[in-house]
């Protein structure tokens, strides 16, 4: 079993990136640029690395390997989005690495792409990369070939970097000792302030999670929840806004997730999606994913009106114009509230939410920005389901 904080600290122990590695300081899947750009590093390392994994760390420097972080990212439907635009897709994984000197909501992204031997080209067109396009690495770079005969036969028929990565990857397998210290760091250190707790699975996996209890409708959930596999160091589920409740099983963990969701002060729980890792006895586990959400219908003459206000709020922020209370109290609001009226059939709402991102950014002290990277995670799972 992989360590996977040991597995980015020994890739960035190579200081610079190569054919089997790359480093990002953080990605954007916003936008059709951010998705051509990690689509075309997906491609070009699953081609110049055929007979084993190849990653990309996301949250570092480039210039000098600083550990700054990202924020969590959730990767349920990344899969699907390479799948689209892709022929010969590779497997990827994105994981969310907690690392001791960054905040709670900070990780370091591994992005895991593993062997296809196959060759991987764009089966559609997106930004600025045509259809049939391919791409390889060559050494720290990213390039474009005009053929897949072009791709060297090296590397089609022997990736030299296989001894390196299996090397690498030897180097960061879990211990006895990394656990115990992750668990006793997770319980005493981060969370003690939130009824930290911790199941053993099959004798080998522990799963750690916190957050703040609240019961709504005799029904228990956590908010503020921070749910970690120590073994392998990867951060399960974070949350700054959502509610999730957690059951558990001798072989299974589940974790439901809720969003809330109203207009005029009356908020409603519905249920998002629900995450079950299930254990095996032979060190084996597997994740299931199921897509729960069934968004909420309003009227739309109401959404009309209440889409036209927040417009107008967007408008006054582009303009840097003094809001009033009301108005302070609306923009907390806003990105739910544009996110309903998407949902109900106003197409532009998310564009509007997007092209408001800096304004919302540089508000101080205001949980607007937090609030807009959970509408973001929410539409971006509803869109690839």
């Amino acid at each position: 079993m992989i360590n996977k904080r040991l597995l980015i600290k020994n890739l960035l122990a190579h200081n610079d990136e190569s054919s089997f590695y790359d480093k990002k300081r953080q990605l954007n899947l916003h936008t059709k640029e951010g998705k051509a750009k990690f689509l075309k590093h997906i491609c070009a390392l699953s081609n110049s690395n055929p007979m084993n994994n190849s990653y990309i760390v996301v949250g570092v420097e480039d210039q000098d390997n600083e550990i700054v972080g990202d924020d969590f990212f959730d990767d349920s439907r990344i899969q699907n989005l390479v799948n689209a635009f892709l022929e010969n897709p590779p497997k990827i994984q994105y994981e969310n690495v907690p690392f001791p000197n960054l905040p709670k909501d900070k990780v370091v992204g591994l992005v895991t792409i593993k062997p296809n031997n196959k060759i991987s080209s764009f089966k559609k067109g997106i930004h600025t990369i045509a259809a049939k396009s391919v791409f390889v690495r060559r050494g720290s770079n990213t390039i474009p070939v005009e053929t897949t005969n072009e791709i060297p036969m090296s590397i089609k028929a022997k990736n030299l970097n296989t001894e390196t990565v299996i090397s690498i990857e030897n180097n960061s397998r879990n211990s006895i000792a990394h656990t115990l210290e992750g668990v006793i760091d997770f319980m005493n250190n981060r969370h003690k302030d939130m009824n930290p707790k911790y199941k053993v699975f099959k004798e080998l996996f522990v799963v750690c999670w916190a957050g703040n209890k609240k019961r709504v409708r005799d029904k228990t959930f956590f908010s503020r929840v921070d749910i970690e596999l120590i073994n392998e160091q990867v951060k399960l589920f974070y949350s700054a806004l959502d509610e999730v409740t957690v059951e558990y099983t001798e072989n299974n963990f589940t974790i439901t997730e809720y969003v809330p969701l109203g207009l005029n002060d009356k908020t409603s729980y519905y249920p998002l999606e629900k995450v079950t890792l299930h254990f095996y006895e032979n060190g084996y586990y597997k994740m299931d994913t199921e897509m729960l959400f069934e968004p909420p219908e309003y009227n739309r003459k109401m959404l009309y009106h209440i889409y036209n206000t927040n417009l107008t709020l967007i408008a006054k922020l582009q303009k840097g114009l003094v809001l009033s209370a009301r108005e302070e109290k609306d923009l907390e609001n806003l990105p739910s509230t544009l996110m309903i009226c998407y949902l109900n059939g106003f197409e532009e709402a998310k564009q509007k939410l997007i092209d408001a991102k800096p304004f919302l950014k540089a508000r101080e002290h205001s949980s607007v920005y937090v609030s807009f990277k959970e509408v973001m995670r929410i539409l971006r799972k509803v869109k690839y389901n």
